[in-house]
């Protein structure tokens, strides 16, 4: 007797909610454009297939929190205005989580300008992990996530991001970067590592547009699709002291951490190395001329 397998497509989307955004701090309306275009891509993952899962994360300067599904928490909406159940349960559930997020990040001060979505990519992992212990015989999981965010690139969070970048590969997990602001050089690494695709908007009107086209479609079908360039990616490592990317740096050989100037001690693992000792000059030997009888 055989059993027919069973795939389904599981889409992780991070949204990066820090209200101290530049982008957000420019114009506050840009925060709500996001939130309506992610719900409208997160249904249409949905209305693609009926076993596709969703899972939604909101991260900022102080953490990162589930959106959707709430945890321990399994709430019954009725169809409303003719909208299939389950979108209105994704709408209604990530609106509401959102917005206690967002009021109890406001009354926090001071407010971190580093969003921690290295935190938000490992709570989606440990969720990835969890789904794929839990799946029946003769089911197949097929998970990626996707980001959006508007904050600058971190080079403070390099040693996560390097863990959680080659983590996903070896999960065969597809992580997928839509910036709103400026590019990001650690995050377009991820994209490169795990073959997904990185984007950043040229307009933010047309964001939902950019989000159907270019992230909706599931990474087989990528390849049949034009779609933008891949842009090169810039593999500078950035040192441990100053968090800054480098192009020639020192390397502890125990812990293989990064500084951009020689110490004798690792600053990671309290490792002592010695001084290196001066390369020593060969002096030159003197011609010796004959002597002219």
């Amino acid at each position: 007797m055989s059993t027919t397998e069973i795939e389904k497509s599981l889409l992780m989307i991070i949204l990066d909610v820090n209200p101290v955004q530049r982008i957000v701090k420019q114009e506050a309306k840009i925060l709500s454009q996001c939130i309506e275009s992610v719900i409208v891509f997160a249904n249409s993952h949905l209305m693609q297939a009926s076993s596709n899962g969703l899972g939604l994360i909101a991260c900022h300067g102080q953490g990162a929190k589930f959106l959707y599904p709430e945890p321990e928490k399994s709430v019954e909406v009725r169809q409303f205005d003719g909208q299939y159940e389950k979108f209105t349960l994704v709408e209604r559930t990530v609106r509401q989580t959102l917005q206690r997020v967002i009021n109890d990040l406001i009354n926090t001060r001071p407010l971190n300008s580093e969003s921690l979505i290295s935190g938000a990519l490992s709570l989606a992992l440990c969720y990835i992990a969890r789904l794929e212990r839990e799946k029946v015989p003769g089911e197949k999981l097929h998970s990626r996530i996707f980001v959006v965010t508007g904050s600058n690139d971190s080079a403070t969070q390099y040693m996560n991001y390097m863990n959680i970048f080659f983590t996903a590969q070896k999960m065969g997990v597809i992580l997928d970067v839509c910036s709103l602001d400026q590019e990001l050089t650690l995050l377009q690494q991820a994209c490169d590592i795990t073959g997904g695709n990185y984007l950043k908007i040229p307009q933010l009107a047309g964001l939902l547009q950019y989000l159907l086209w270019v992230f909706l479609p599931d990474p087989e079908v990528r390849a049949k699709l034009v779609l933008p360039p891949p842009v090169k990616v810039d593999y500078r490592a950035a040192c441990f002291c100053h968090h800054e990317l480098i192009d020639i740096g020192y390397v502890c050989s125990v812990c293989l951490s990064i500084f951009c100037k020689f110490s004798p001690i690792c600053t990671t693992c309290h490792t002592l190395f010695k001084m290196p000792a001066p390369i020593p000059v060969k002096m030159k030997k003197k011609k010796k001329f004959a002597e002219i009888p």
